[in-house]
């Protein structure tokens, strides 16, 4: 079944020095988007990992090397991300976004990028919370907990797909998933984009899972000594904690996530305080 889109939906994966956010780095990064009609254009991109801290080329950890294929040597000529952050931006704008397993890796990866980019003075206009994300995984494991090999060979014909594990393989493998679970859900799963984003609703506020959305729409915080508490709860109680995650080892889309709901709070209790005049 073809997709019923009303903007173009951006099928995108990634591959990485690492799997730890805070600290890694996308080396490759593929997109498939998809327009209202059909129309498909793919593009990938090899990355040079960069540390700003350090400003050298990040090293890819041995086991990433081992599953993805890549080395150092081969990324040495190739653009940073900083280099090439507008164009990435130019093909996320006015698109939804597709992946497989993107909301817990390849997402926050992604978002850490921008905003090293974005501390490191660049203004690239791009908010990757804005889109709505299919995240086509999910749909799998409620149907059929499984990987995305399994879910090709389960939806597409009972074959693997060549190249598993490079980025441009997986994403193009995703994008005929979900295609195929249209297909064989026609009952459960409505050909729209909307409907495919809440299908497996949206609790996280960051992409990370720290903060995520109670029953009541207020956010929450999702580990360590405050799980289960309201931020505007930790901030009342305990506001010294904003300013801890923001020293400690969270990705960048984490701190500023934290830091837009205490500017929140502080300007609330600054406008209650000037009503009281």
């Amino acid at each position: 079944m073809e997709l019923n889109l009303q903007k173009p939906l951006l099928f995108f994966d990634i591959e990485s020095t690492g799997l730890d956010i805070p600290v890694n780095s996308i080396i490759e990064l593929s997109f498939v988007k998809v327009f209202p009609g059909g129309e498909e254009r793919i593009k990938t991109w090899k990355i040079k990992p960069w540390d700003y801290e350090k400003a050298c080329q990040r090293p890819i950890e041995p086991a990433a090397s081992e599953v993805n294929g890549i080395t150092d040597d081969m990324l040495t000529d190739c653009p940073t991300f900083y280099e090439l952050a507008e164009e990435i931006a130019s093909w996320i704008a006015d698109s939804d976004l597709a992946g497989f397993n993107s909301q817990k890796f390849d997402l926050p990866m992604l978002a850490e990028e921008f905003e090293r980019v974005k501390r490191a003075g660049k203004d690239v206009k791009v908010d990757l919370h804005a889109p709505r994300m299919v995240d086509v995984q999910n749909i799998f494991h409620a149907m059929e907990p499984r990987n995305l090999r399994a879910a090709y060979r389960f939806y597409c014909g009972g074959e693997d797909f060549e190249n598993a594990h490079t980025a441009e393989a997986d994403t193009i493998a995703t994008y005929k998933v979900l295609k195929a679970q249209l297909d064989r859900y026609p009952d459960q799963l409505k050909n729209d984009v909307a409907q495919l984003a809440s299908f497996v609703g949206k609790r996280y506020v960051d992409f990370s899972g720290h903060l995520i959305w109670n029953g009541n729409g207020e956010p929450v915080v999702n580990f360590g000594k405050h799980k289960g508490k309201t931020a505007r709860q930790v901030f009342e109680t305990d506001p010294s904690y904003f300013a801890w995650i923001q020293q400690g080892s969270f990705s960048l889309d984490t701190k500023s996530q934290f830091e837009k709901l205490e500017q929140e709070y502080k300007l609330e209790r600054l406008t209650q305080k000037f009503k009281k005049f």
